[in-house]
């Protein structure tokens, strides 16, 4: 039997560290990007057209269903080409680039995830003499770098929800600012525990159908898993005892008290540890907006800068970031980047040729902020074992303080401040970031945090399976094989994400607000 007995149902924190890998890391998603959800993910005219063409055929209810269930299950890129609606307005707002990075990063994380539990992806180019590989270079790394990715995330978290406190702050809208700071903090636990429970549920479902059981062996088969080897979650000896221990599991999962590391990890994902951390960091950033709200601009960055170095020197990495992302936002709003243009701007009349407008003059420092972003990422592309015996890496290494634990994220906690801050600067660099496919992947990039586990476990592992029995395992034909399933398993995830984002993650969004009316006072 390889599920556990009812008196398994708590893990020691011990256990729970032995659950983790150093490098498992992932994203999480900030509540940014999310203003315009009825319109982004609104259910399509054709798709009403289907329900009429259904009642109008007689079909039976069965016939009708199905063909519902199959037509939601078309990625939503598929659904909108259908559509004959007037598509949406191309004019992204001024921190639609934070979303498409935030789902650039999503998508790098989860092939970290995917391509360690194959291949040694931690160590730097050259070290100790050998390596030389060009996947491991810096800036290359970038694409697989799962710790990176991880501040890169938290500086945006940070971003996105002091943007509009910040804003209120400095309207001197303290009755706005007051209600808007009790919106986030009610909603907060929502946004966060509310789909990875919704995850994590479905998770307990496979188990049970036995999913997880027909890749058990394989998930810990050092002749195919060669690297990394994730925890398979476990099958209980009942569904009653898997949903105790889940809903234990989930108890201890939302981790406020304490924050030691992998305090709030879970067996039935052990990506999500991430989540109680952005929490606490979310509680403790509207705290700190609290706190600065009603000081002077010049008086609340020394307070924050103090707050950063006493967070920085308690080797609390992630508050430093949270934090640097709230600086960042207020930056932004002194430089005006976030004003509305006047509406007979939007309107563009025609003048005539005497009276156009010049052209306005391009930014002098434009090339200074693409170039300040290189040095960025390659503090980002920071090996994950160690600057020791890597070349271009002995002297930074030597700079780490030795009060910081985590030495291979200090680097990279600053290459990722850096980097947001060169991006914020640069519309060419923003434009990167605000195409179709990278927005796509902001819109889906928690559920591509949320999904890319399971099903890498589940249907990723059988893919694996098939592809090396045809390829083989010996030498090159190990990597053909899993080039060969990754062909299969990365558009496998990204549509898991999609139906997941639909299906659960923008429904939960709305539930807050609509619980958030039904409990508050109506003024």
């Amino acid at each position: 039997m390889n599920g556990f007995a009812p008196s398994r149902l708590s893990l020691s924190h011990e256990e729970k560290l032995i659950l983790i890998e150093e490098k498992s890391l992932s994203d999480v998603e900030s509540e940014s990007g999310r203003v315009d959800l009825d319109s982004r993910y609104s259910k399509p005219q054709w798709m009403n057209n289907v329900g009429v063409y259904c009642r109008s055929s007689r079909l039976s209810s069965w016939t009708s269903t199905s063909l519902r269930v199959a037509i939601f299950l078309l990625p939503s890129f598929v659904q909108h080409r259908f559509s004959h609606e007037r598509a949406r307005s191309d004019r992204v707002g001024p921190t639609a680039y934070l979303d498409g990075l935030r789902g650039l990063a999503a998508l790098f994380v989860f092939f970290c995830h995917y391509f360690y539990t194959a291949f040694s992806i931690a160590d730097g180019y050259g070290a100790n003499g050998g390596n030389y590989i060009f996947w491991k270079l810096p800036f290359v790394r970038l694409l697989y770098s799962g710790p990176s990715m991880v501040c890169l995330f938290f500086v945006i978290s940070g971003y996105a929800l002091s943007l509009k406190p910040l804003k209120q702050i400095r309207s001197r809208s303290f009755d706005g600012f007051a209600n808007t700071m009790s919106s986030f903090v009610f909603r907060r636990a929502f946004r966060l525990f509310l789909p990875t429970a919704i995850s994590t549920l479905m998770v307990v479902v496979l188990l049970q159908l036995g999913v997880y059981e027909r890749t058990r062996d394989f998930a810990s088969d050092k002749h195919y898993i060669r690297n990394v080897v994730e925890t398979h979650p476990l099958q209980a000896e009942s569904l009653k005892w898997q949903l105790h221990h889940w809903a234990s599991e989930m108890f201890d999962f939302i981790h406020v008290w304490g924050w030691e590391k992998f305090g709030g990890s879970t067996m039935y994902d052990v990506h999500l540890w991430t989540i109680p951390v952005e929490y606490r960091c979310s509680m403790m950033l509207f705290l700190v907006l609290f706190g600065l709200a009603r000081l002077r601009t010049g008086v609340r960055f020394f307070c924050l800068a103090v707050i950063t170095w006493f967070s920085l020197r308690n080797d609390r990495w992630e508050m430093v970031l949270f934090l640097a992302g709230m600086a960042l936002a207020e930056m932004d709003l002194i430089r005006g980047v976030h004003n509305q243009p006047p509406p007979q701007a939007l309107t563009s009349p025609v003048l005539p040729l005497s009276e156009k407008p010049s052209h306005k003059p391009r930014d002098p420092k434009r090339h200074l902020w693409i170039a300040l972003s290189i040095p960025a990422m390659y503090l980002m592309s920071q090996p994950d074992t160690g600057t020791e015996g890597v070349p271009g890496w002995q002297l930074l290494g030597s700079l780490i303080p030795e009060y910081f634990s985590d030495k291979y994220r200090y680097w990279q906690m600053w290459g990722g401040i850096l980097f947001v801050f060169c991006v914020a600067r640069s519309p060419p660099l923003q434009r990167v970031f605000t195409t179709p496919v990278v927005q796509y992947f902001g819109r889906i990039s928690y559920a591509l945090y949320l999904m890319h586990g399971p099903v890498i476990h589940t249907a990723g592992y059988m893919v694996e399976r098939w592809a090396w029995s045809v390829t083989g395992t010996d030498g090159a034909a190990y990597t053909r094989g899993f080039m060969l399933a990754s062909a299969f398993n990365i558009p496998l995830v990204i549509w898991a994400a999609d139906v997941f984002c639909r299906a659960f993650d923008v429904p939960t969004v709305k539930f807050a607000k609509w619980l958030e009316g039904k409990c508050s006072i109506k003024e």
